[in-house]
């Protein structure tokens, strides 16, 4: 049977969760979208958290929340996911794709720079495979950050979270995140005086853009099981990287002093052609994939836009893929996954 390339973790204590919802007749949002918000809160340590139906909406609310005016250029990496183009353009803002750095696929200072003489109003900072970059130097810059911890919300910088860096952060609970939910997302605002304004906006918000409970009782049993998956991921990646170390290939690694990494798949940025490692993957019946198959530069290079432009983000489209990494993968497999990185082609 092959080893399926992500797995979403739910087990029995998330079912059970949204079992008592079904019984209780209580889906909709309500008790348990408070609790979330409440346990994202207290985990992240910020000063206010709206639990909602997407990513997409997140967004929205943050970028209402800046009150910028219509056309207004918002900077994201070419290898963000392709929704947040589509979002940014539906909001009557328009997306400028920057290009990222071909050894930790994350967008860097000096382009973010470029971006803000070219007009960038906004950095959507998404924290590729579980990476943060050198922050501190990014908020030097003065430039609004929202940032995207949909697949770093475990990492760190010492001692502070990802997510409490940006005037915003969007926790996206969608099937293939960190945590997931089965879709969602949480807007969180670390300091008081932002949180003051998307409150406001909060407030007003329909029912329709909040998550519901059934969706929010397993994000919240996720986030309280987050630290006990992650061990188990960490040993998992620490086992994948020495065996990957025997091979002529690489992985995307973490270079902030005192930054830990959350760890989101295994990707592998290839020395040899894709085709041949897919085949020698799919042999021993491991799936793997493209790890950027969603982004931005993936469905949007041949448009004329920004996108066609960057040459790193579109090496790493062709030459990266990501081998399976999660908590209910188990040791067997993951021993023989660890084993065919040794001897990729």
């Amino acid at each position: 049977m092959k080893v399926q390339l992500y797995s979403s973790t739910i087990r029995r204590k998330e079912m059970d969760a949204v079992l008592s919802c079904l019984v209780e007749e209580k889906t909709g949002p309500g008790e348990i979208n408070l609790r979330l918000v409440q346990s994202v809160k207290e985990f992240f340590g910020v000063s206010g958290v709206v639990a909602l139906r997407s990513p997409a909406l997140a967004l929205k609310y943050a970028l209402k929340a800046f009150q910028l005016e219509k056309d207004s250029k918002i900077m994201i990496s070419a290898l963000a996911p392709d929704w947040q183009y589509s979002a940014i353009e539906d909001l009557g803002y328009t997306p400028l794709v920057l290009d990222v750095s071909p050894s930790n696929a994350l967008v860097e200072v000096e382009t973010i720079k470029q971006g803000m003489i070219n007009g960038g109003k906004i950095l959507l900072y998404h924290e590729t495979s579980g990476l943060l970059p050198n922050m501190e130097e990014i908020l030097e810059l003065g430039i609004p950050l929202i940032e995207d911890i949909s697949q770093s919300s475990l990492a760190s910088i010492g001692e502070k979270k990802a997510g409490t860096f940006g005037v915003f952060s969007i926790l996206g609970l969608e099937e293939r995140d960190l945590l997931t939910a089965g879709g969602g997302a949480c807007l969180l605002a670390p300091l008081a005086r932002d949180w003051a304004v998307l409150r406001n906006l909060a407030e007003k918000a329909p029912i329709t853009d909040r998550l519901p409970d059934i969706n929010a009782a397993l994000a919240f049993v996720q986030l309280k099981e987050s630290s006990k998956n992650e061990e188990i991921r960490k040993e998992m990646y620490e086992m994948y990287m020495r065996s990957l170390m025997q091979s002529r290939h690489k992985s995307l690694v973490c270079a902030v002093e005192n930054g830990v990494q959350a760890v989101f798949s295994f990707p592998v940025v290839l020395e040899s052609g894709m085709k041949d490692v897919k085949q020698y993957a799919n042999k021993k019946e491991i799936e793997i994939a493209p790890a950027f198959e969603d982004s931005i530069v993936a469905n949007r290079s041949d448009e004329g836009n920004a996108a066609e432009k960057c040459i790193n983000a579109k090496s790493l489209f062709l030459r990266c893929v990501n081998f399976p990494l999660y908590p209910m993968l188990g040791s067997s497999q993951a021993s023989k996954i660890a084993k065919i990185l040794a001897t990729l082609p």
